[in-house]
């Protein structure tokens, strides 16, 4: 995998619309007046990025559970036989994230659906049709879940925690919107007025759908999405803690304030296959840093005896946004 040098424009879009992308009828012309080029120059640009494989879309990222249901899974895969498995499991519409990890569990996945009873009946079914044990890790409590990447070394906006939000009971016009927007927005000069056509509403509903779904904390960010090996970030590590439970929350508040902590969450323990409680996602360009960053939180956080894990991911078999509108047949 080739690492993409991008150039001064393809930057200053990544670095400056991860987040806050324009809820307007013409966004990439909006874009294009704030940065000095033309509205054609920018979409050319996006759909660059896309070919080269650093743009994953230009969309919402979801908040979890806001939607639906998802989890965190895991197995612990012979290795002989993990390249079919991990086939097996990324051929899932459910399934957004499979990865290669170094540890016992070696395969670690997401997987969303409607509701809980979903996300289980998926699972059910890759533990029947694998034969293998499926380790269910669902979200308890995020401290933060807004990853994005910058190339000019600043920290990355962070919005302020909202706190618990309550899952959205969807009619059929939301999960149409959802639908219609989930897998990011079209690269054309009109890329609303086009979703809210496959919405079946106007674009000004559609618009106003997601405003409110932003503001209330149930999209986490609407912009630039990109792919972080792509980029040059080839190393991250899920740094995970067995803590006592009353110092979980605050020791994930105090982790989700560095900087080079892109992601943390508490999720359960599984005695005895899995005692951690606590998560963190560190992204670097190189091994030694996230490394370097890992013992960097144990010591300042007066965590140097507690029982912890590192696991770099070595294979990346599947990278793409949530689904929590899927077509069930798809997996009948």
């Amino acid at each position: 995998m080739n690492t993409v040098v991008p150039n001064a424009l393809e930057a200053e879009l990544i670095n400056e619309y991860q987040r806050g992308f324009p809820l307007q009828s013409r966004p990439f012309a909006v874009v294009a007046e704030a940065l000095g080029v033309a509205e054609a120059e920018v979409l050319t640009t996006l759909r660059r990025l896309r070919q080269t494989g650093a743009l994953s879309r230009v969309g919402p990222v979801l908040r979890p559970q806001a939607f639906g249901a998802s989890t965190l899974a895991a197995m612990a895969v012979p290795p002989r036989r993990l390249g079919k498995v991990a086939a097996q499991v990324s051929a899932l519409p459910e399934v957004n994230h499979n990865y290669e990890r170094e540890h016992r569990y070696n395969l670690w996945f997401v997987v969303t659906g409607e509701d809980r009873a979903r996300v289980a009946e998926v699972l059910c079914r890759i533990g029947e049709d694998t034969g293998l044990p499926v380790l269910d890790l669902p979200l308890v409590q995020d401290y933060h879940i807004d990853l994005g990447f910058r190339l000019d070394g600043k920290e990355a906006r962070r919005r302020a925690r909202l706190g618990r939000v309550e899952p959205l009971r969807l009619s059929e016009c939301d999960r149409r919107v959802l639908a219609a927007v989930q897998d990011g927005l079209s690269l054309e000069p009109r890329p609303y007025r086009a979703a809210a056509e496959t919405a079946g509403c106007s674009e000004d509903e559609l618009l106003a759908r997601l405003q409110t779904w932003l503001d209330g904390g149930w999209i986490r960010r609407f912009g630039l999405v990109v792919r972080h090996h792509e980029l040059g970030f080839r190393a991250n590590g899920m740094a995970v803690w067995d803590l006592p439970d009353a110092l979980v929350d605050e020791l994930g508040e105090r982790f989700a304030e560095y900087p080079f902590v892109t992601l943390c969450y508490r999720r359960p323990r599984r005695a005895p296959d899995w005692p951690y409680n606590l998560f963190c996602m560190i992204h670097g360009r190189d091994r030694a840093t996230v490394e370097a960053q890992f013992t960097r939180l144990a010591t300042d956080c007066g965590l140097a005896d507690a029982p912890r894990a590192l696991l770099f991911s070595r294979r990346r078999f599947k990278q793409r946004g949530a689904r929590y509108c899927t077509n069930r047949e798809a997996y009948a």
